[in-house]
């Protein structure tokens, strides 16, 4: 069951970054919010150098396959970021503040480390940062008005990716707090998946105004008269 859940963790998130790699380049975006891709990649490379140096094992091997798709999310994050935010914020500006902020979650992730040790400070940081990521793919919806550089795909499976972890750490290792931050994650994210199906079945009503034309939905136009 163990090596089951991590596997079903491991090609859901894959899933999500190879998605959001996609989506980023296509609608010339980043495709995860900000904050939570810096804390993520910095987890990933932190407990994949640290595992296939110290403990070799099956975690080890996907967060490094996880580090090494991010890659793409972090070039469509420099590349194209700068777009999403106001114009007195200047490229170096944009730039220097995305430097700081991996650098940042780099830091964060080697205190956790430092606090607890490896086992529980990479659960802590996971579920914490994961929670977070929920709430704030929520607000990127909101703020784009609409599921630009976003999908279904990209909803369910981080839900999928979450709740097997929720259960291997949180139910099956009997993990009360774990199990709390896994369940409210999915709260989030189901909320999320809601929020994109609604978006792809009545996208008119979701259209964000400062989407680029190609990939805004066009209106059908009026060739005829309508009855009285």
């Amino acid at each position: 069951m163990h090596m089951f859940l991590t596997l079903v963790s491991g090609i859901a998130w894959t899933i999500v970054y190879i998605e959001a790699s996609r989506l980023g380049l296509r609608d010339r975006t980043y495709a995860i919010p900000a904050v939570a891709l810096g804390l993520n990649f910095a987890w990933e490379w932190t407990y994949a150098v640290r595992g296939l140096a110290v403990d070799p094992s099956a975690q080890a091997g996907v967060n490094l396959v996880w580090g090494l798709a991010d890659v793409v999310i972090v070039y469509t994050f420099f590349r194209y970021g700068r777009a999403e935010f106001p114009a007195f914020v200047t490229r170096w500006m944009f730039v220097g503040w995305g430097v700081v902020l991996f650098a940042m979650s780099f830091a964060v992730q080697w205190l956790f480390l430092a606090r607890f040790g490896a086992d529980d400070g990479a659960g802590y940081a996971a579920f914490l940062q994961n929670l977070l990521m929920s709430g704030l793919f929520i607000a990127m919806f909101v703020a784009r008005r609409g599921p630009r550089g976003q999908s279904v795909t990209i909803a369910v499976a981080k839900w999928l990716g979450t709740l097997a972890p929720t259960i291997l750490f949180g139910a099956l290792k009997d993990s009360g707090f774990l199990l709390g931050l896994g369940i409210m994650c999915s709260v989030l994210d189901l909320a999320y998946i809601w929020l994109c199906v609604r978006a792809k079945r009545d996208g008119e009503a979701f259209t964000d105004p400062a989407a680029p034309e190609s990939t805004a939905r066009p209106r059908p136009s009026v060739t005829a008269e309508q009855p009285s």
